[in-house]
């Protein structure tokens, strides 16, 4: 079957499955294992990584999984089709996914009434980006627009500046342009806190190919405007891991098994430029227990899974949360 053909399939199982209450039938037992971080309070610290359900149309059959939180998304302002197919390509002999969607979702009015119908409470994460066609310097508007329509339904938000598949959108990462977008997000966080009683913490992701001087400048932005949080990483351009694999080629970012250790160098040098002050949800490659460890032990508080999910099914998740509570990772 087609990968996005298959991904689709999948995700309208899972949803069904969640509408039916069936989900909870196949999940193996997970265990509770409280982690506070961001200001909340997190059942288990393993989550389920934004770009799987991106409309937020499946968020009861995850939550049944086992996930001690979920993060959905991402979405634009408007809806937009992404860029064309074939647009996901698996390399299975490296544990690895390239996609290069885009974006693509039906818009944030439909995203907040898949997310309203959802009869989940825990720990719910929404992940905001830009149209493709709104021009970089009027970025911030489109993340503005998103923020304040998610706002009352999010546990947290997350700043998606990290896709490599939205033209110029990465620029974001720049130390002038981050600034100015994240002093905005903060200003309009502050008002929306006094309009709706809750203070909705803010959690940027970041990508993995940035140099030393590069985390540095966004390790002080990010102290600088007290972010709640940072997501560490998104998908990677590199292809150094996987040369000569069938659609290795492919344009793109690539997930998983791939991006583990780069992932992971961004984890311990945003720590030690952090200290610990912002906690870092780290996400990339994990596909077993240890995988999950070795990201707390980066310097990860809380982790998520997408490609290793794919690959493994439920009961990585109810691998990684067991190892985790065990000696409290």
């Amino acid at each position: 079957m087609d990968a996005e053909d298959a991904h689709h399939f999948a995700l309208r199982a899972v949803g069904a499955a969640g509408r039916t209450g069936m989900a909870g039938l196949f999940a193996p037992r997970v265990p509770d294992s409280p982690r506070t971080v961001m200001g909340l309070t997190f059942r288990n610290p393993v989550g389920l990584a934004a770009g799987l359900d991106k409309e937020g149309a499946a968020i009861d059959g995850f939550a049944a999984l086992g996930f001690g939180f979920i993060e959905v998304g991402t979405v634009t302002p408007r809806p937009q089709p992404g860029n064309p197919r074939p647009r996901i390509f698996r390399l299975p002999e490296a544990g690895g996914i390239i996609n290069r969607m885009g974006f693509n979702n039906h818009g944030v009015e439909q995203f907040v009434k898949n997310v309203q119908a959802a009869r989940y409470r825990g720990i719910l994460g929404l992940n905001i980006g830009k149209n493709a066609d709104t021009p970089i310097e009027r970025a911030a508007d489109d993340y503005l627009f998103c923020l304040e329509r998610v706002y009352p339904f999010a546990s947290y938000v997350t700043i998606n500046i990290s896709s490599p598949n939205t033209k110029n959108l990465r620029q974001l990462q720049g130390a002038g342009e981050l600034d100015a977008l994240l002093a905005a997000l903060k200003d309009k966080q502050q008002r929306l806190a006094d309009m709706h009683g809750k203070l909705v913490p803010l959690a940027l992701k970041i990508a993995p190919d940035l140099d030393d001087e590069q985390i540095k400048e966004i390790a002080d932005t990010l102290l600088r405007h007290q972010i709640e949080g940072v997501i560490a990483t998104n998908t990677t351009l590199s292809r150094a891991a996987v040369e000569g694999l069938p659609n290795a080629n492919e344009t793109g970012g690539l997930s998983g098994r791939p991006v583990f250790d780069a992932s992971n160098e961004v984890i311990r040098k945003l720590r030690a430029e952090l200290g610990e002050q912002v906690p870092i949800i780290g996400v990339g490659g994990i596909f077993s227990g240890e995988d999950a460890r070795a990201k707390i032990a980066a310097g990860a508080a809380l982790v998520q899974v997408y490609t290793g999910f794919i690959y493994r099914g439920p009961a990585l998740v109810a691998e990684c949360a067991r190892a985790l509570a065990s000696g409290r990772a």
